[in-house]
């Protein structure tokens, strides 16, 4: 979701939360989460940074891989949309 670095750190955060507890309607999906608390995480959420590293805990090396790329992936539209 290329809109995601234009969120604030509160709107990463949740959609963290969400995905991470499957709340919202959402399916649980860690990679999905840790991707949402590693943006919050940029942008200065400590607890962002405190739920990355929980969900990173259930995580395969090989899923949060995947998350960072889908993270880095979103930054990257971001900057290219700015140029």
């Amino acid at each position: 979701m290329p809109q995601g670095i234009s969120l604030t750190a509160e709107e990463c955060f949740n959609r963290g939360v969400a995905h991470s507890c499957g709340t919202g309607g959402m399916p649980i999906d860690l990679i999905e989460a840790h991707k949402w608390f590693n943006l919050a995480a940029l942008k200065g959420s400590e607890e962002g940074q405190a739920m990355r590293a929980e969900v990173a805990e259930e995580m395969t090396a090989r899923e949060i891989a995947e998350a960072q790329r889908q993270a880095r992936a979103v930054i990257a539209a971001t900057q290219l949309r700015a140029a």
